[in-house]
């Protein structure tokens, strides 16, 4: 085991490395929260035009079709993923694509409460991807663009049939606004202003093309949709939904800080240099992982590693072989490590996912905080190695 026993000189600037909610963007401080339009209705003219003023920005910042359609709904990413699912699947069968714990709870809602007979599901373990080629163009097809507690992400829509007959319903939580997204492959995206936008929590987002419109609009589920869910009446598009008529109160506090966090993405140069950021943040951490003996990534395929939630696994063999609950917590001692330090938080990987850790590259995340937390991890690493060795 690697030991390392001196403490680095340079901590992070800003030691929040949580996957979610995720590190405010730089420079943030709760004054940019000061005109923020509290006390007042969420329907008012001023309500609804800072609640519109959300959606224009995210248009703009991320290229999205002006025939697209983009609301904000309700319970974070998975009440849109929720919400479309419940709305649109059964009109044809679903192919579910899943390789991380959220593409496995969307599977579980379709079989088990929408329970449709004819679902198929393509899977594979964590760190790898299934063979997307499997995904049939006639079928509806739910998939996570990056699997934020695997590491893993697609590396592009090649797969996915332009003259596709069937939806495509992506989750794209911690991939949108860090990743390229073909808008034109994708029929509903959803996310929470959480992730790479470090906005708070509670809030989705939901974005249909005119071929999810079309399903809205012509197909009725056989079940009962609670009110939260309906996004047509008398078989028409609700379109205030997506004009900033919510169907639910949304905190005006969380929608002053996503505008805040929009208007950081339009200073530094938009879409592109938000995923510029991330991918510096992943590359600074590759060319520390190529020279470890103690961690590797998860995702040991660069092309569909993760530039946001990225994964390590244990690499040395003498922890890699240990049982799987000694690993998970000695990945917790390392975490735990680093958070009486404040030198980092909330990074031990997701409890259902393989032993490690799991570290936040988001645009938010500055590089020279990463860089900085590197010698950190090394340190913590040796500290824990010790304790278990003397355990043992």
């Amino acid at each position: 085991m690697t030991v390392q026993r001196a403490k680095p000189a340079v901590r992070p600037g800003n030691p929040n490395f949580s996957s979610g909610p995720c590190a405010k963007r730089p420079g943030w401080s709760v004054e940019a929260l000061q005109n923020a339009l509290l006390g007042r209705s969420h329907r008012s003219g001023e309500g609804k035009a800072r609640l519109k003023e959300v959606i224009d920005r995210t248009r703009a910042v991320l290229g999205i079709p002006e025939e697209y359609r983009i609301g904000i709904v309700a319970a974070s990413d998975t009440g849109a993923v929720e919400m479309a699912m419940w709305s649109m699947l059964g009109a044809r069968p679903v192919d579910m694509l899943a390789w991380e714990s959220f593409g496995k709870g969307w599977v579980t809602d379709v079989a088990k409460h929408l329970k449709l007979d004819d679902m198929r599901l393509i899977e594979a373990p964590y760190g790898e991807l299934p063979d997307l080629a499997l995904a049939d163009p006639a079928h509806d097809i739910v998939f996570t663009w990056n699997g934020t507690t695997s590491g893993v992400r697609v590396p592009d829509g090649d797969w996915i049939d332009p003259l596709r007959g069937g939806l495509t319903i992506c989750d794209a939580t911690s991939a949108v606004f860090a990743m390229e997204l073909p808008w034109d492959k994708l029929d509903v995206v959803t996310w929470s202003w959480q992730k790479v936008l470090g906005g708070e929590a509670q809030h989705g987002m939901l974005v249909l093309s005119p071929r999810a419109v079309e399903r809205l609009e012509t197909y009725l589920p056989p079940w009962p949709l609670p009110k939260i869910f309906r996004l047509t009446k008398n078989g028409a598009l609700i379109e205030g939904v997506f004009e900033g008529e919510t169907i639910n109160t949304p905190s005006m506090l969380c929608v002053e800080d996503a505008l805040d966090a929009l208007r950081w993405a339009e200073g530094i140069g938009g879409h592109a240099a938000m995923a510029a950021r991330a991918e510096a943040n992943l590359a600074a951490m590759a060319g520390w992982v190529d020279a470890s003996p103690a961690f590797r990534f998860l995702a040991e395929d660069p092309a569909i590693r993760s530039c946001t939630s990225i994964c390590l696994a244990f690499a040395d063999p003498e922890v890699a072989g240990l049982p799987e609950a000694v690993q998970r917590d000695f990945a917790k001692s390392i975490a735990g490590l680093l958070a009486a330090e404040g030198v980092a938080y909330d990074i031990a990987a997701y409890r259902d996912t393989p032993p490690g850790l799991r570290i936040w590259g988001g645009s938010t995340v500055e590089a020279a905080d990463i860089s900085a937390l590197l010698p950190w991890l090394d340190w913590a690493y040796g500290e824990a190695a010790g304790r278990l060795g003397a355990a043992a």
